[in-house]
C-alpha cells in the first residue's frame, strides 16, 4: 500500500485512474524541413482537425445557449480555411523550407498584427481570433491535447498545480477529482473543486510521482489521504464512507426547492459563486437561489487577448437569462497577485497582493473598465444584474467607479440601448480599511459583500496561497469575526445588506455565528448550498451568540 499525505482542501470521496496534467509548450519549434509536400499534409490534417473541433464547439454552444453563441466558433472555423492566412502559411514553406508549426506561428503574428493596426474596432478583436485559431493548429499539429486530458475514461487530475487559465480549458466532465504536489485551499484548483462539488488535495509534494500514472488511486477530501494498492481494512474503510457519501447526497435532494428560513423565521439570501457561464448549470442543479459572485476575471484569462465588449456581453447576459430574474452579482475584472494575465503587460512586483490589482486595474485604465462596465450594464436589460467592485479601500475609489458608471449609463442612453438605471452597485470589502471605512462606504452603496479569503490574508499578514503557513492562516480568527460584525453593523446602520463570497461562507461550523453577526447574505460553491441550506433550517438565530468573537 502506498500512502500519500496532503491537505484537503475540496471534501468528498473517489477512485479512479491517476492522470497528469498536460501542459501545452509556448514554443514553437523552427528548423529546416526537407520534405516540403510532408509539411503541406501535416497542414492539412491539423487543418481538418481544427475544423471538426470548431463544429463540435458550435454545436455545443447552440444547443445550449443558442445560435449567437456559436457565432466565434463559426468565425474561427472561417478563418482555419482562410484563402490568404493559408497562401502566408504556404509561401514561408515554400521558400523558407522550414517546419510547418513555425510557418503557422509566423502568419499567427502577421495576420493578428495586421488586424490589430486597423482603425475599425471590430477588425482590431479579429486579432485575438486569428490568435486562437493559430494555437488550435499549432496544438494539433504538436500533439497538445483539447482540455489537458487524452483519456476515454473520467480520472484523478494530478499536476504539481494548475494556473487559473490551465482550469479554464479543463475538460471538465472527465475529472473525478483534483490532487497536487502544490497549492493551498485558496488555490484556483480548490476553487474550482469546490464548484464542481468533487474531492480535491493539495500539498502532496514529492510524494506524488509521475510514475504513478495510470494506477488506480483512492482520494479522500476530507483527510487529505491518497491511497494506491490500499489493503483490505483501507478498503473497507473507503467503501464505507462512498455509501454515507452517496446516501448524504440522496438526503440533500430533499432540500431542493425548501425556503432557507432559519426555525425563528429569519430568511437569508443563499447564492453561488461562479467563475464561467458553464457554472450555471452546477448552480441551478443544486438550486442556488442567485449568483453572489460571478468571477468576471475569467473571460480574461481564458483569453489571448482583451475580450471585446460584446464577447463579454454575450457571456454576462447568458448568466442573467439562465437565471431567470434572480440576483446575478458580477464582480468588475480582478487580476493581479495570483491572477496574471499576460496581455496586460503588468510589471512584474516583488509583492502582488499588495501592488496593481483589481479596481485598481481598472480605475488606472478607463477605457477598459469603460468596455466592461457596457457589457454589465447592456446585460442588466436580460435579468436582475448587480455590480460589484473588489479590492475597495477608500470612498474616493467608489465615487470614481459610480462616476464611471453614470458616464456609461449616458453613452448607453445616448445610443438607444437598454439597461436598467437602477442596477444595484455593491462593494468587496476584503481589507482592513475597507472595515475601517465602512460606516462611509455604506452610505454609498447597496451592499457590500465580504471576501473572507483576502480579508484573513490582509488581515493576519498571511498569503493565502502559501501553503506553509498552516496554523497561522486561521479564517476563525477572532479579528477576522470581528472585522464582519463591524461591517454588517455598517451596513445595517445604513439600510443595506450584507453577505460572505469567500470560502468562509460555507464553513456550517459557523453559520451560528454568521447569523448572531447578523449576516444576510452567503454565497457559495454551488454543492455546498443544499447543506447549508438544511443547517439553516435548524438553526434558530434567538440561540446563537457571539462567543467566538470573545476568544
Amino acid at each position: 500500500m502506498i500512502l500519500m499525505q496532503g491537505k484537503g482542501v475540496s471534501k468528498g470521496v473517489t477512485s479512479g485512474p491517476l492522470y497528469f496534467f498536460r501542459r501545452s509548450s509556448e514554443e514553437i519549434p523552427h528548423y529546416t524541413a526537407d520534405d516540403i509536400e510532408n509539411e503541406k499534409s501535416r497542414l492539412a490534417q491539423a487543418q481538418e482537425k481544427s475544423m471538426a473541433q470548431l463544429e463540435a464547439l458550435a454545436e455545443q454552444c447552440r444547443a445550449e445557449a443558442g445560435d449567437e453563441s456559436a457565432v466565434l466558433f463559426e468565425t474561427h472555423a472561417m478563418f482555419v480555411e482562410d484563402e490568404d492566412y493559408v497562401d502566408c502559411i504556404l509561401s514561408a514553406l515554400e521558400e523558407e523550407h522550414c517546419n510547418v508549426e513555425y510557418a503557422v506561428g509566423q502568419a499567427g503574428e502577421q495576420f493578428a498584427a495586421m488586424f490589430g493596426a486597423m482603425d475599425d474596432e471590430y477588425m482590431q478583436a479579429r486579432a485575438a481570433d486569428i490568435k486562437d485559431v493559430t494555437r488550435r493548429i499549432l496544438n494539433n499539429l504538436m500533439g497538445v491535447v483539447e482540455g489537458g486530458i487524452d483519456s476515454e475514461e473520467p480520472v484523478i487530475l494530478a499536476a504539481d498545480d494548475l494556473a487559473p487559465s490551465e482550469t479554464l480549458q479543463l475538460d471538465k466532465s472527465k475529472i473525478l477529482g483534483f490532487i497536487t504536489q502544490g497549492g493551498s485551499g485558496n488555490s484556483h484548483t480548490a476553487i474550482l473543486a469546490r464548484t464542481m462539488g468533487i474531492p480535491a488535495i493539495c500539498g502532496l509534494g514529492d510524494a506524488l510521482k509521475q510514475s504513478y500514472e495510470g494506477r488506480t488511486a483512492y482520494i479522500d477530501g476530507e483527510t487529505g489521504k491518497v491511497v494506491l494498492e490500499p489493503d483490505e481494512l483501507t478498503l473497507q474503510s473507503f467503501r464505507e464512507k462512498l455509501a454515507k457519501q452517496e446516501q448524504m447526497r440522496e438526503l440533500m435532494q430533499t432540500m431542493k426547492g425548501q425556503e432557507d428560513v432559519t426555525l425563528d423565521g429569519r430568511h437569508i439570501k443563499l447564492y453561488c459563486n461562479i467563475g464561467s457561464p458553464e457554472d450555471v448549470s452546477a448552480v441551478l442543479a443544486n438550486d442556488g437561489q442567485g449568483i453572489g459572485l460571478f468571477r468576471s476575471e475569467f473571460l480574461y484569462l481564458a483569453a489571448s487577448d482583451y475580450p471585446t465588449e460584446e464577447e463579454q456581453f454575450q457571456a454576462y447576459k447568458s448568466v442573467a437569462e439562465a437565471m431567470n430574474g434572480k440576483r446575478v452579482i458580477i464582480r468588475t475584472l480582478d487580476i493581479g497577485a495570483d491572477k496574471q494575465v499576460d496581455y496586460f503587460h503588468l510589471t512584474k512586483e516583488e509583492n502582488p497582493a499588495m501592488g496593481l490589482r483589481a479596481i485598481r486595474i481598472c480605475l488606472n485604465r478607463p477605457e477598459g473598465f469603460r468596455t466592461q462596465l457596457r457589457a454589465l450594464y447592456r446585460a442588466s436589460a436580460y435579468g436582475k444584474v448587480a455590480i460589484m467592485f473588489p479590492m475597495i479601500t477608500s470612498v474616493w475609489e467608489v465615487k470614481e467607479c459610480k462616476r464611471a458608471c453614470k458616464s456609461v449609463m449616458a453613452e448607453l442612453t445616448q445610443e438607444g440601448i437598454p439597461f436598467n438605471p437602477e442596477t444595484e452597485i455593491g462593494i468587496m470589502i476584503e481589507t482592513p480599511a475597507s472595515i475601517f471605512m465602512a460606516h462611509d462606504l455604506a452610505k454609498l452603496v447597496d451592499f457590500f459583500s465580504v471576501g473572507t479569503n483576502d480579508l484573513t490574508q490582509y488581515t493576519l499578514a498571511c498569503d493565502r496561497q502559501c501553503n506553509d503557513l498552516g496554523k497561522f492562516f486561521v479564517p476563525h480568527h477572532p479579528a477576522i469575526l470581528r472585522a464582519l460584525k463591524m461591517a454588517a453593523d455598517a451596513a445595517h446602520e445604513a439600510g443595506i445588506w450584507i453577505g460572505i463570497c469567500g470560502e468562509l461562507g460555507a464553513d456550517l461550523s459557523l453559520l451560528p455565528t454568521f447569523l448572531a453577526i447578523g449576516i444576510d447574505e452567503l454565497s457559495v460553491s454551488p454543492a455546498s448550498v443544499l447543506p447549508l441550506r438544511a443547517a439553516i433550517r435548524e438553526s434558530d438565530t434567538r440561540a446563537c451568540t457571539l462567543e467566538l468573537l470573545e476568544q
